[in-house]
């Protein structure tokens, strides 16, 4: 059956756009599109019964109590004049028909397409282990939800199982609690696949001194409940067994991108390769004109990072790359615009705020360029092959735009600054990053490989294991396991890895 071609396309009057992904990806590409005179038909469709809402305060302000979870609804800068389609799944993109069919049956045709779709937490490896009551993960506003009422009733020991920002931020809150909380982090430091180990070591301090039970080169190996499915116990590779109320499942994130199978994209769990202007490719490398790519689902390239494809799964990125976007569906060839904005992001925990600009997870090696860990005052800065590529900044803000300017102009590292506060010798160390194939805990900023048709990572035994979270970096434990096999269909966890986001 040959298809129709395509439509005319005309940006400003007739056009029909869709948007799948109704976060704050989706509703920044909505506003762009009307601010800058699209006056078609706009669809926004989203998987949860929700209008677009924050997710940066779920770990923090909620888990408080500071505010609700429904109060972290996401202002309107603009009315957008959408048909909001809520609480349903898309499931399947046809493009010779220009068409995204949804879970209800419902097909919703375009002339343009914004995929939007965002990320989900990952869950625990064992569906029955990871069911119990009392096992949560933090993504959503309803688990936000759960989690807040959960703590409020004052749980005697909360586990939480990697040391993320995610992670992290809830052991801190649990401190600010006064709950009893012991963090399992399966790296040498906590904040290691986004900072690397070294910078990491900094975090472990902060939490010790907390008072977090912080247990580093440690995995979970079982979660067990009692007779009424309520968690009970957990069974921790250092031979340790804990009474436990609460497990938070803190192991980072997969990307939304089942949907796409066999729709003709450049599409894999790493997410969906677009170039700088945000138009996808598809799967045989070609850029297409009528279907963009936004948020932490993207992959595209960036000027200051040799070709190599990022994935960015930070609040700011999304927003300015949903701009962009937006304004590339209704541009000509001659006023498109290139998404280069260099990625940051910010986390508070423990009476820090931490800022990070650049990519951490590209570089080899670390110097701490200004402060000390005694002052809780530091910043740090990252090179690559003799070049600095990003810096982070523990309770010194105002220092980064300087950095911001050495690494947008590609400035020698490690980098000459004559700080004031900083150190009389500059000492660089290897920065640290967990091995490739080992997942990380919310690294963030993940750079996955040059071109849209470079395969994913094979899937060889070792592999599987690091890809498991219950096995150990080290020797296996003497405690039974189950058995990793090698074939992947043996592995439903396995089957939806993210391998893009691992380094």
């Amino acid at each position: 059956m040959t298809s129709s071609p395509p439509p005319v396309w005309n940006g400003t009057a007739t056009g029909r756009i869709v948007i799948v992904g109704a976060s704050l990806a989706g509703l920044r590409a909505a506003e762009t599109l009307r601010a800058e005179g699209f006056t078609g038909h706009l669809t926004l469709i989203g998987d949860e019964p929700y209008e677009p809402y924050d997710r940066p305060p779920l770990s923090k302000a909620v888990q408080e109590g500071w505010i609700s979870e429904v109060q972290t609804t996401l202002p309107r800068r603009r009315e957008v004049a959408a048909q909001w389609i809520l609480g349903t799944k898309a499931v399947a993109l046809d493009l010779p028909n220009r068409q995204v069919q949804l879970a209800d049956g419902g097909l919703h045709p375009f002339d343009r397409l914004l995929i939007a779709t965002g990320t989900r937490a990952r869950p625990w490896p064992d569906k029955e282990q990871g069911a119990l009551d009392g096992v949560f993960t933090l993504r959503t506003r309803d688990d936000a939800a759960r989690l807040h009422a959960r703590l409020a009733e004052r749980p005697k020991r909360v586990l939480i199982i990697g040391a993320g920002f995610t992670g992290s931020e809830l052991a801190s809150v649990c401190r600010e609690l006064d709950l009893h909380v012991t963090v399992t982090e399966r790296s040498a430091t906590p904040l290691a696949g986004a900072l690397g180990q070294a910078a990491g070591t900094f975090a472990a301090y902060l939490q010790r001194q907390h008072g977090v039970d912080l247990r580093c080169n440690t995995t979970v190996l079982a979660l067990e409940g009692d007779a009424h499915k309520q968690l009970r116990r957990a069974r921790l590779s250092d031979g340790d067994e804990l009474d436990v109320d609460v497990a938070v499942v803190a192991l980072g994130s997969l990307r939304n991108i089942e949907w796409l199978q066999d729709a003709g994209l450049a599409a894999d769990s790493r997410g969906i390769v677009c170039d700088a202007a945000c138009r996808a490719f598809d799967a045989d490398g070609v850029v297409t004109d009528d279907i963009f790519v936004a948020g932490d689902v993207a992959r595209w390239p960036h000027p200051l990072y040799d070709g190599e494809l990022l994935v960015v799964e930070h609040w700011s990125n999304a927003a300015i790359q949903a701009e962009v976007a937006a304004h590339n569906m209704l541009a000509t060839t001659t006023t498109r615009r290139a998404h280069k904005h260099l990625p940051f992001f910010w986390s508070n925990q423990f009476g820090a705020n931490i800022k990070a600009l650049g990519v951490p997870t590209s570089a080899d090696t670390i110097v701490l360029t200004e402060g000390s860990i005694e002052e809780r005052r530091l910043v740090a800065a990252y090179g690559r092959e003799g070049r600095i590529v990003a810096a982070v900044a523990v309770n010194s803000p105002r220092t980064l735009p300087a950095y911001q300017a050495m690494i947008e102009a590609r400035a020698p590292f490690p980098p000459t600054l004559h700080a004031s506060n900083g150190p009389a010798t500059l000492h660089p160390l290897p920065a640290g990053f967990p091995r490739r194939g080992q997942p990380t805990h919310d690294a963030g900023v993940i750079l996955t490989g040059a071109g849209p048709n470079t395969p994913e990572q094979r899937l060889e035994e070792e592999v599987l294991k690091l890809l498991d979270p219950r096995v150990p970096l080290g020797a296996p434990p003497i405690m039974t396991l189950p058995t990793y096999e090698t074939s992947i269909e043996k592995h439903p966890f396995l089957q939806e890895v993210q391998i893009g986001g691992m380094h």
